[in-house]
């Protein structure tokens, strides 16, 4: 322990040092019994300097209604050969789930980021102060250019945690939705290929989709305040059929409702909480 301790070896390794003696012509132990003395005297520990990083925090965002919480993110499609992709800028507001902006490039860049973030704030005329962005942590989403954007117009900025795809749930779905549309090709033949397809899919998915996440409305509906009126009709045509043939219905059918809140990580109730409740 004291040749292990002294200044010479006290910044080595135990086989270092027991390489370094027998290269001597000393022996004093194996390299385990070495090891066995340390952990006794509680020093075997990582003696290199550790970057110390903070612990990301779990976002936590809601939205009571449309233009409070967008989400964006940038998914590949494949173009007409092999390693060949365009990148997809989407921007997704989460509480109506409506597509805000898009943008189909040949690139990746926080510049076109930039300007489609400021473009669709112009026209949906978001007010300072008002509005939360989530991303997750691409270079894009990172980037000086849309950092300071977003300081410039007062708009929060939230990042998803390293490796945590379930932080940025509702870009993610909107994504596997495109994907899995049963008219999504396989591979783009060029841009306007890609721009051509995205254009009417979004125009389906924003005018004429019924999204289960928002009471089967669609997005357009509930992101410009018409959904409390078709909301009216379904319940009128359902109190009809009810009132036509009761014994048809458990129950009086009502039509579904759109949430409250919508959550980006939900807090978990503590147990002192749910008990008030």
């Amino acid at each position: 322990m004291e040749t292990l301790n002294s200044e010479r070896f006290c910044d080595q390794a135990p086989a270092q040092v027991w390489a370094t003696l027998l290269d001597e012509g000393i022996y004093l132990g194996s390299v385990s019994t070495m090891y066995r003395l340390l952990r006794a005297e509680h020093q075997v520990r990582e003696r290199r300097r550790q970057a110390r990083r903070p612990a990301m925090v779990k976002p936590e965002l809601m939205a009571t209604g449309p233009n409070q919480v967008w989400s964006w993110d940038i998914t590949k499609l494949r173009g007409p050969h092999k390693w060949t992709w365009f990148q997809l800028y989407v921007i997704l507001d989460v509480h109506s789930r409506y597509v805000v902006a898009w943008l189909v490039a040949p690139r990746e860049s926080a510049r076109l980021a930039e300007e489609l973030i400021a473009d669709a704030i112009y026209q949906h005329d978001v007010p300072p102060g008002q509005l939360a962005l989530h991303a997750d942590r691409g270079s894009s989403m990172t980037s000086k250019t849309v950092n300071q954007l977003l300081a410039d117009l007062g708009v929060q900025q939230s990042h998803s945690r390293p490796h945590q795809s379930n932080d940025n749930p509702f870009s993610e779905a909107q994504f596997k939705t495109l994907k899995y549309s049963p008219t999504f090709p396989t591979r783009f033949t060029g841009i306007d290929h890609a721009r051509r397809f995205c254009h009417g899919f979004f125009d389906h998915y924003n005018h004429h989709h019924r999204h289960s996440g928002i009471g089967l409305h669609t997005p357009a509906d509930v992101h410009h305040g018409r959904a409390a009126q078709v909301r009216a009709r379904r319940q009128s045509v359902l109190d009809a059929a009810y009132t036509a043939r009761p014994e048809r219905f458990r129950r009086p059918p009502s039509a579904p409702r759109i949430p409250d809140t919508t959550w980006i990580n939900r807090p978990e109730e503590t147990p002192l909480a749910a008990t008030a409740i």
